[in-house]
């Protein structure tokens, strides 16, 4: 869209704030305030909250709507599923515009954004992206705290599989005397189900199935394929040579990724450790957590039918 001259202050303005304007910034431009409003909609650009405007052609992503949040609201911090999306922590829900906020000042509430009244270290705040948010720690503390348990141990177990933190970080950091804060019993429970060898969220999920069901499997466990290479699985039930293969999300997204994929499998199906290999999906973890139960269960009982596993030489 060609920008008309007398709107390039604005476009410049906007540009050094990350593409966000506000309705009083552009009356202080020339813009009419009785007219504004129409004069920048119909110019492309984009109303994200009352009186702040996203610049023509930007992507309106939640950066740029945790970015016109905090123009209006500086003091506002990015946190909790936002701040996840920020430091691109795995979650099972969608993340949402979530800020924490100074306990004392007059309440302010804005549609569509959540607030969370809370104190704020200097050090438990950063800046990611252009927005100020939360820390890794921080970020993570407080997931752990407010999300239901399984939720709570897949965000903790992405960070510390990507080594972002330690799990004696977040120890320390939910431990007294810290401030007292809500949540932070389930959040030390959710950390105590930690592993940080989860490759993935499904793998996370489907750890704290089979753990609840009374299933204890070995996790990334290594076998020897016949022609001698080491390879790992997700789960192995060693005694019953039962091997379980978690497929991701985003299983293999290319056709030599599949590929490659499907060689693995079958290497592990011939390994001597193995009688048996169950395969799931992410939904069939996730959506039918009954029947995943109910398989691996089925299998368990059919291969101790068969007697102990012959041991290796």
């Amino acid at each position: 869209m060609k920008v008309k001259e007398k709107h390039r202050p604005l476009h410049r303005l906007a540009a050094s704030q990350g593409g966000i304007l506000l309705t009083s910034q552009a009356v202080a431009c020339g813009l009419l305030r009785s007219g504004a409003a129409d004069i920048l909609r119909r110019a492309g650009w984009v109303q994200l909250l009352f009186g702040v405007w996203a610049q023509p052609g930007r992507n309106v992503d939640l950066r740029l709507r945790l970015l016109a949040v905090q123009l209006k609201q500086p003091h506002w911090i990015a946190s909790h599923s936002a701040a996840a999306a920020l430091h691109r922590i795995d979650m099972v829900r969608p993340n949402s515009i979530e800020l924490t906020v100074p306990r004392r000042g007059p309440r302010t509430r804005v549609r569509g954004v959540t607030l969370h009244p809370a104190p704020l270290a200097d050090d438990e705040v950063t800046v990611v992206a252009g927005v100020r948010a939360t820390t890794v720690l921080r970020t993570t503390c407080d997931l752990m705290c407010t999300l239901p348990l399984h939720e709570a141990v897949i965000a903790a177990d992405d960070v510390l599989a990507r080594r972002l933190l330690r799990r004696e970080h977040i120890a320390d950091a939910l431990a007294p005397p810290r401030p007292r804060r809500v949540g932070v019993r389930a959040a030390r429970r959710a950390l105590a189900l930690t592993d940080h060898a989860s490759g993935s969220p499904a793998e996370t999920k489907a750890r704290l199935e089979m753990h609840e069901a009374g299933l204890f499997p070995e996790s990334q466990a290594e076998v020897i394929t016949p022609n001698g290479r080491v390879r790992r699985l997700d789960f192995l039930f060693r005694a019953e040579g039962l091997g379980i293969e978690i497929e991701g999300h985003a299983w293999h997204g290319s056709r030599s990724a599949h590929q490659n994929d499907a060689i693995r499998f079958n290497e592990l199906a011939g390994c001597p450790e193995i009688r048996e290999m169950l395969r799931f999906t992410y939904d069939d973890v996730f959506r039918r957590p009954q029947r995943f139960i109910r398989t691996i269960q089925e299998a368990l009982q059919r291969l101790r039918r068969q007697g102990p596993l012959p041991r290796r030489e």
